[in-house]
């Protein structure tokens, strides 16, 4: 039976091409969803004959793991609650984004403990599990409002060319998916960054949309020195904490980049009164010393 196509740019109100598609899941059925990177297979990972349907169709070996796809860079604490400050680092620079982060999957108050056993084994064979917050707004809209995370693979057959185009996914897996969500090709067109993160250290499985020397300038320590005052403050606050910092590690000042250490400033005007400026709360409220 041919798969119902569901074109968003023609569709006055996305919220109804959201609510099929998470009815869809609900229900048990495979879906073909868009993503920034490739478009994916997509099951709720909660039903293991809609993941074991999704594995047939994708022709895929059963011990190659499939990655979880999750609401947001918050929700991956409920999956791996021990997430090391690099791993979180990562997560919130990369999310929503096209990087799969593999991380330890042995925690008992793990979620991933409480999906159907058959889906744990397809998605923790080893002890490690892929997690990865798509950047597509469609996608993102369907993981909120679905109960649990979906099983997330390319939507191609194993070993063929994944799909950036509804119209590549029809003619690879026509009759096999019940739902094509058709949001235009795709972003990047290329598949994601997947990014082992084991302790402090960082190894790249798969360097995709995302380059290796990107990732290592995502991994490291940035400090913004803000000053709401007087600007002058702020380059006086950054040398002196790039000081502390390179006499700590002992290092010269100038080899600080080169270990992964960013150190900015910026003087943002207060409001009369002393009160900060409304573009002051907004970068304050952006920032978080790693």
């Amino acid at each position: 039976m041919p798969a119902a196509v569901i074109d968003v740019k023609n569709t006055e109100d996305t919220r109804d091409v959201i609510h099929r598609a998470v009815a869809a899941l609900a229900e048990g059925k495979v879906l073909a969803i868009p993503t920034e990177t490739v478009y994916g297979l997509a099951a709720s990972a909660l039903n293991a004959d809609a993941v074991q349907r999704l594995i047939d169709i994708k022709g895929r070996d059963r011990e190659r793991p499939l990655a979880l796809a999750i609401k947001s860079a918050d929700d991956a604490l409920d999956y791996v609650p021990t997430m090391t400050p690099l791993a979180r680092r990562l997560a919130r620079r990369c999310w929503p984004g096209p990087v799969t982060l593999v991380l330890d999957d042995a925690h008992p108050d793990s979620v991933v403990s409480r999906l159907p056993e058959s889906v744990q084994k397809v998605v923790v064979p080893d002890g490690t599990v892929g997690l990865r917050v798509p950047a597509n707004e469609i996608t993102l809209q369907i993981l909120r409002l679905l109960a649990g995370p979906l099983v997330l693979t390319s939507a191609n057959k194993s070993g063929k060319q994944e799909a950036t185009e509804a119209s590549e996914l029809l003619e690879a897996l026509e009759g096999d998916v019940d739902l094509v969500i058709d949001d235009g090709k795709c972003r990047f067109s290329q598949a994601s960054s997947v990014v082992q993160v084991k302790d402090e250290q960082v190894s790249i499985l798969r360097e995709g949309v995302v380059q290796k020397s990107v990732i290592d300038q995502l991994t490291g320590f940035m400090a913004l020195i803000v000053c709401t005052g007087n600007t002058c403050r702020s380059p006086m606050g950054e040398l002196l904490l790039k000081k502390a910092i390179a006499e700590k590690l002992n290092l010269k000042i100038e080899e600080l980049d080169q270990h992964g250490i960013a150190v900015a400033s910026a003087g943002i005007a207060a409001m009369p009164g002393g009160q900060p400026s409304k573009e002051a709360v907004e970068v304050m409220d952006s920032l978080g010393l790693d």
